[in-house]
């Protein structure tokens, strides 16, 4: 192995180990790796263009814009609503609520983008409410924390426009249409799972809604959802692009909040702003810097290599995807979601085309597998997040979590080995 692979990635695995900031991590081990490579000075100089390259992009404009669409919709009192909306749709059947804590989570990560946010405003009223009914709290916990994670693969996602990037221009909106089967077939898994044990626990059911509260319910929903009808209708009919979409989220979130259900006051617009710059600075801060560890891996003719290995260890694609597979779970339990997008899609993508699968199928089933580690040990930070709302720890979360990472296994390997999951509805509207 080439010292500076070594030095690579013996950089980055210490520097993980001793808890500094994934996208520190990353700078550091590939400025390392450079010193080795060339000269000090061309070595600084190119891992500042290469961070600034990565971040040059018109598409990264939606990034920040559905940041802000999702903290205003986190803070706007969608997630009750979304709540009520789901009890009048499955919480009268026998572990109801749990069926409504997955709804809910789906429903609020598709319009938010992300799954801490999902964990938290779904997570917040849920898991206490079903505690109260006698619902077993870990197991509560972890329903939360893996039906959040769907939001990544219903549109709008900002994973999605990532990948988009590092895979060197899939349509974002091809990206957005092509998730949501995939999404909602992930959906299906953990209420089936979620059911199969509510009976076995003999979880109680909720009481039928009154039909004219049931529709007030469905009425007051309806503008919270109406946003993923905006934002990918429009980009669909090419009314608009998915970068402009953003910011049409972001200002029809901003009325939804403030004038329609009047749950954000005009003094805490500039805190909900500052958040979004500092998630922003994060996700931005990531992307260079996995950009130039990108570049170090191209230079050092590593995804070559790892291709031509994985080539040469079999020509069965159904091999080569699982271990694709199996090597991006473990990249998942200690990496993030972004970095590990731009760092291996550059890696693994040339394998997979080899195959025969198209850059759009693989970017839906990467980011499913790499939604299954926000919510494993020990790095998932929607498990975190869950961990401390539902006031448990992650050693006892580890039993009730593993029925339900079987079904999203289960639903990755469909995804992997049956295209038309991702591609059908793509094609069919002629991407």
């Amino acid at each position: 192995m080439d010292l500076a692979v070594v030095v690579l990635i013996v950089s980055f695995v210490l520097l993980l180990a001793l808890n500094v900031p994934i996208a520190i991590s990353i700078g550091v081990a590939t400025l390392l790796t450079m010193l080795f490579t060339i000269t000090p000075g061309p070595a600084i100089t190119t891992v500042a263009q290469q961070m600034a390259t990565g971040i040059n992009s018109f598409a990264l404009l939606a990034i920040p814009f559905f940041i802000l669409s999702g903290l205003l919709m986190g803070r706007g009192g969608i997630a009750r609503r979304l709540i009520d909306f789901a009890k009048v749709l499955v919480g009268m059947l026998p572990g109801g609520l749990a069926y409504v804590n997955i709804l809910a989570c789906m429903f609020f990560g598709a319009i938010s983008g992300s799954a801490v946010a999902a964990t938290s405003a779904i997570g917040g009223f849920m898991i206490p409410i079903m505690n109260k009914e006698g619902y077993e709290k870990n197991f509560n916990t972890a329903v939360t924390v893996t039906a959040a994670t769907t939001g990544l693969l219903i549109p709008p996602s900002n994973v999605l426009i990532v990948y988009s990037l590092a895979s060197g221009g899939v349509s974002i909106a091809a990206l957005f249409i092509a998730g949501y089967l995939p999404g909602i077939l992930v959906g299906l898994g953990l209420i089936s799972v979620a059911g199969i044990i509510s009976l076995s626990r003999n979880y109680p059911r909720g009481e039928w809604m009154p039909l004219l509260e049931a529709v007030k319910k469905f009425l007051d929903a309806i503008p919270s959802l109406l946003l993923i009808v905006i934002v990918i209708g429009g980009i669909i009919a090419g009314i608009f692009t998915a970068t402009e979409a953003s910011a049409v989220a972001v200002l029809y979130s901003l009325l939804l909040s403030v004038v329609v259900y009047r749950e954000v006051k005009v003094s805490e617009l500039p805190s909900i702003l500052l958040k979004a710059v500092e998630t922003t600075a994060i996700v931005m801060l990531l992307i260079g810097t996995s950009r130039a560890m990108s570049w170090i891996l191209s230079y050092e003719n590593i995804p070559q290599d790892i291709s031509a290995s994985l080539i040469a260890l079999t020509e069965s694609k159904f091999v080569i995807l699982l271990v694709i597979n199996i090597i991006l779970l473990i990249v998942g339990t200690f990496m993030d979601m972004t970095p590990a997008v731009l760092i291996f899609t550059p890696i693994f993508l040339p394998v997979v085309m080899q195959l025969g699968v198209t850059p759009l199928h693989f970017g839906i089933m990467m980011v499913l597998n790499l939604c299954i580690g926000l919510c494993t040990p020990p790095v998932g930070s929607v498990l975190f997040v869950g961990c401390s709302i539902g006031r448990t720890s992650i050693m006892d979360m580890v039993k009730p979590l593993l029925p339900l990472y079987a079904a999203m296994i289960l639903a990755l390997l469909l995804v992997t080995y049956i295209a038309d999951i991702s591609l059908l509805l793509p094609r069919l509207l002629g991407y």
